[in-house]
């Protein structure tokens, strides 16, 4: 029991401190982000310090699901990734502590922090976010401050435009200043042109306080003439010494909380349900009233049509009465009974028939009648139709803010049981490779993330689809590498990873063969030879059969024989194994000549079976590439034939060329 406290404590102690540090750094890294993003509505609007740190404040606690999940990966991957290249794991493991066992102080953890995040979604997000974006709001509206560059027009001021030729920056006095005052509207622009003039703000900081001296005020006084073709009257003023108040509120005035607190942001579990019921009411009503509409608005044409269709002038008419009997007033259900009833008591009727029987001009008031009522009722139903639409919307909204607060929660847990495992598999610690596979992993659940809730704030899935992908799709992974770090699995060893990549992309891997400082069994001279030149005709027949070039159906259907390359490959690797042995080291490095021969699957790419090479024939966008490419590997493998038969030729000759005692008593220990 002690051994497991101590334990215990020391995962905990290396665990906590790389959260902490990682977790700040992200969060850091996030800020950064924010900040770049909306850096255009802060800068420039003489905003105090303890603005932007309040701000930034609430910037840093909105940015927390973002930058949690990132933080546990990381810090996971570094903990176990240390204890890994330590052996330290290794050790733990030896002793007959599984690899869960080692975890269960920082499953505790996590959970505890995934609880604590739901409560912190809940709880203190909402209010968060209504505090930075009703912050962020008023600082878009607020004025910019006031620095009027020299030789430019500049046109911050509302209604106003500004032009200073100079600037004194001793005296703060304004050379050649023009003033454009468009606030009534450009027909009635008002120009003030001075020699110079003094800026100012007033104590309230609501107004610009313009001292103007020697200069002129054009005015237009088209207000005062509207009569059409009239010649327009202006004004000009002369004046030495004048004052303008330039209305300009330069104060940062804050918005209230109350619009933005209202919004689906800055709701709890249960504001969001007690909004989503109200919204799901109005969707019912607005549902019922669409029904009530499109009832009252066909009713009276069918009560039209049912008259004129049982009028004397047609033929199988019903009683009167039950005409009169029509016209009295009744409820949905009898009014939709009696349009079903007239809709069968209808005698068809030829519409063009009599259409055609109509004067021209009356022809020509039906159709223009027609298509306006078809209109009116086209955009009343766009109308409703959007009414309900927004309503939706607004669901959506909400319903994804509710799944949210669960969704931190579990990306936590999933990303520890993602962490904590790969960092036991690849046993790499520091910051290097953890950062590099975190991030990866990171990007492709935000994108995954974020694609799912576009798609659910756009109605194209259900929200808890939406909202829940990126848990689909990273929770098997999750599974998958905490199966493999407990049963000691190498699927994800970097070597092996590294070797497919390399083949993936056509990089042939090299030998290299070390120099033995111990040789067990010396090599028999005469059993060389005989290797060599078995592997050289070997190499000759290989190199004479593939060194055609193969035709496009030959190649996706039959290909290259895998197996016989990789027992020729195997044929290498063996007399390279013997040799190996030799006493002499500048002979031994002549092996690292030969080349690694590999039955890679590009040989054939169909597998041998006949319609899967005939059905990649046909498929030319796959097939063409997959044969130039196997002709590319057709031309390397001849390649590496050629250079076994050249080193077994050269390295027969130095054989044959090096004394016995070179090799030692065959069959001797040395």
């Amino acid at each position: 029991m002690i051994l497991f406290r101590r334990l215990h404590g020391f995962i905990l102690k290396t665990f906590l401190p790389l959260f902490a540090m990682t977790f700040f750094i992200v969060l850091f890294i996030v800020l950064m982000q924010f900040l770049w993003r909306y850096v255009d509505d802060l800068v420039g609007k003489g905003l105090g310090i303890g603005v932007l740190g309040e701000l930034f404040f609430y910037a840093a606690v909105s940015m927390v699901p973002m930058a949690l999940p990132l933080a546990i990966l990381l810090a996971s991957l570094m903990t176990f990734g240390n204890l890994g290249e330590k052996f330290e794991l290794t050790a733990m493991k030896a002793s007959g502590i599984s690899l869960i066992r080692v975890m269960a102080p920082l499953i505790v953890t996590i959970g505890l922090i995934a609880v604590g995040a739901f409560f912190f979604q809940n709880d203190i997000l909402p209010k968060a976010q209504v505090k930075m974006w009703t912050l962020l709001f008023s600082m878009r509206q607020k004025s910019p401050e006031l620095e009027i560059p020299e030789g430019v027009f500049y046109d911050q001021i509302p209604g106003f435009n500004l032009h200073v030729q100079r600037k004194d920056r001793e005296s703060g006095m304004l050379h050649g200043v023009m003033i454009y005052d468009v606030s009534r509207g450009g027909d009635n622009a008002t120009v003030i042109t001075a020699d110079s003039a003094r800026l100012s703000l007033t104590k309230d900081m609501r107004f610009l306080y313009l001292h103007l001296y020697q200069g002129e005020q054009f005015e237009n006084l088209r207000d005062q003439n509207r009569s059409a073709g009239a010649n327009i009257p202006f004004r000009r003023e002369t004046f030495v010494d004048k004052q303008v108040l330039i209305p300009f509120d330069a104060n940062f005035n804050r918005m209230d909380e109350g619009g933005m607190r209202a919004q689906y942001v800055g709701k709890n579990m249960a504001e969001l349900r007690h909004t989503m019921d109200s919204i799901n009411v109005r969707i019912d009503s607005i549902g019922r009233a669409n029904v009530d509409w499109l009832i009252s608005s066909e009713q009276p044409m069918l009560g039209s049509m049912r008259s004129r269709s049982l009028s004397p002038a047609t033929s199988g008419g019903v009683p009167a009465s039950a005409s009169a009997s029509s016209a009295k007033p009744k409820g949905e259900g009898e009014q939709a009974r009696e349009a079903d009833e007239a809709f069968a008591a209808l005698v068809p009727v030829d519409i063009d028939t009599l259409v055609a029987k109509l004067p021209e001009i009356k022809r020509a008031d039906v159709f223009a009648n027609a298509i306006s009522i078809s209109k009116r009722r086209q955009d009343m139903l766009v109308f409703r139709a959007q009414m309900t639409a927004d309503e939706k919307g607004r669901y959506r909204r909400h319903d994804i803010e509710l799944i949210k607060k669960f969704t931190l929660s579990v990306a936590c847990l999933i990303f520890f049981f993602i962490g904590a495992p790969l960092g036991a598999i690849i046993r790499k610690g520091g910051l290097g490779t953890p950062l590099v596979i975190s991030v990866l992993l990171f990007l492709v659940y935000y994108i995954i993330d974020n694609t799912g809730y576009k798609m659910a704030r756009d109605g194209h899935a259900e929200v808890w689809v939406g909202m829940w992908m990126s848990t689909f799709v990273l929770a098997p992974l999750g599974v998958y590498v905490t199966w493999m770090a407990m049963n000691d699995s190498a699927g994800l060893d970097p070597d092996r990873i590294k070797g497919f990549f390399r083949r993936l992309v056509g990089i042939r891997p090299k030998r290299s063969v070390a120099v033995k400082e111990v040789i067990i069994h010396d090599v028999d001279p005469g059993r060389a030879l005989e290797m060599l030149r078995t592997l050289a005709d070997d190499a000759a027949r290989l190199g004479r059969r593939y060194s055609r070039r193969i035709g496009y159906v030959a190649y996706l259907t039959r290909g290259i024989s895998r197996r016989r390359v990789g027992k020729f490959g195997e044929e290498v690797d063996a007399v390279v194994e013997y040799l190996n042995d030799w006493r002499d080291p500048r002979l031994v490095k002549r092996l690292s000549g030969f080349p690694l021969v590999l039955p890679l699957w590009i040989y054939r790419p169909s597998g041998g079976i006949r319609w899967v090479g005939m059905t990649l024939a046909v498929l030319f966008p796959v097939g063409l590439p997959l044969w130039f490419a196997g002709m590319r590997a057709r031309r390397a493998l001849c390649a590496d034939c050629a250079a076994v038969g050249r080193l077994c030729s050269g390295i027969e000759k130095e054989i044959s060329g090096v004394p016995d005692d070179a090799f030692g008593a065959p069959g001797a220990d040395a």
